[in-house]
């Protein structure tokens, strides 16, 4: 009696990984247990860059205010400390996007921020 290897599941198993695997270098693309192992490494670093993307874009959207905060003649931290203070709460990515579309809106933020600043000194 011949051992059951469950052939069309395992084939489509396979098939489905080395689809996956398509366009990697050498045996990764072509033989299923490199195959399996590059694949899965790269779901791992897929992971891992889904969630660094995160941290990257907030990173990006501090540089961007930083910028337009010196352009306005206040440094970030203490715009930040400032827009607290003044009870804003206005997110990094909202910030800097006005910064860049609307330079105005951006301005006023900056003012109140100051004259925030400015009363919280005077109490302290």
């Amino acid at each position: 009696m011949a051992r059951a290897t469950n052939s069309p599941a395992s084939r489509k198993r396979h098939k489905k990984v080395l689809k996956y695997a398509r366009g990697y270098f050498g045996n990764k693309s072509k033989l299923f247990r490199y195959a399996k192992e590059a694949v899965q490494h790269a779901w791992q670093y897929a992971y891992a860059a889904r969630k660094k993307k995160k941290a990257d874009r907030r990173g990006l959207w501090i540089v961007r205010l930083n910028a337009a905060c010196r352009n306005a003649g206040i440094t970030y931290s203490r715009f930040i400390e400032g827009l607290k203070a003044a009870n804003i709460t206005l997110d990094r990515k909202v910030l800097s996007d006005l910064a860049i579309r609307d330079e105005v809106a951006f301005n006023s933020l900056v003012k109140k921020a100051q004259d925030a600043l400015k009363t919280k000194a005077a109490k302290a």
